[in-house]
């Protein structure tokens, strides 16, 4: 018995803090696992409970089923939609660049043919292609109208220095 408590002795005086803390750890866990165990219902009454109402179990799986359902459903015409105006986009897009191919080998211009396709994209669709002829306008200024009275004495100077020396350099 002298021999057990020396061990008992030395083995507490060399590791007795750390054999200290150990036991308050095992003591926390301990508190910590029986509030759990406290808190948690028993599996039994639920067992029970479940085992009363299958017919509710029952439903509910069914309207998540059909919830799942009626989700995926939606989602495929949402899909179709988008395929649906992908093809639309697709196609607009090929008539614009045969078109533009058609107008560039005609000699028309780039620019002309993409407001003849957004005038055409606009109003619907309409029966012909073909660019409508620019009425004839009145130039802004007639064909005998000098600028010469609407410069400045400077401006004029300024003229007939730069018209003198081009045709100093011409002759």
């Amino acid at each position: 018995m002298e021999a057990l408590q020396h061990t008992v002795g030395s083995v507490l005086s060399s590791y007795g803090w750390y054999v200290l803390l150990a036991a308050v750890a095992v003591y926390l866990l301990l508190q910590k696992v029986s509030r759990g165990l406290a808190a948690r219902p028993s599996g039994r009454p639920g067992a029970a409970e479940a085992a009363e109402e299958p017919d509710v179990v029952v439903r509910r799986q069914e309207a998540l089923a059909a919830a799942r359902l009626r989700m995926q459903e939606e989602l495929n015409a949402q899909a179709e939609k988008y395929k649906e105006k992908q093809k639309q986009l697709e196609e607009e897009r090929r008539r614009q660049k045969i078109a533009m191919w058609e107008s560039m080998q005609e000699g028309k211009s780039y620019k002309g043919n993409l407001k003849l396709n957004q005038q055409e994209v606009e109003p619907g669709a309409s029966a012909s292609a073909v660019p409508k002829s620019k009425p004839n306008k009145k130039p802004l200024r007639g064909g005998d109208v000098s600028i010469l009275p609407t410069l400045t004495k400077h401006q004029k100077a300024s003229l007939l220095n730069s018209v003198t020396c081009w045709s100093h350099v011409d002759g």
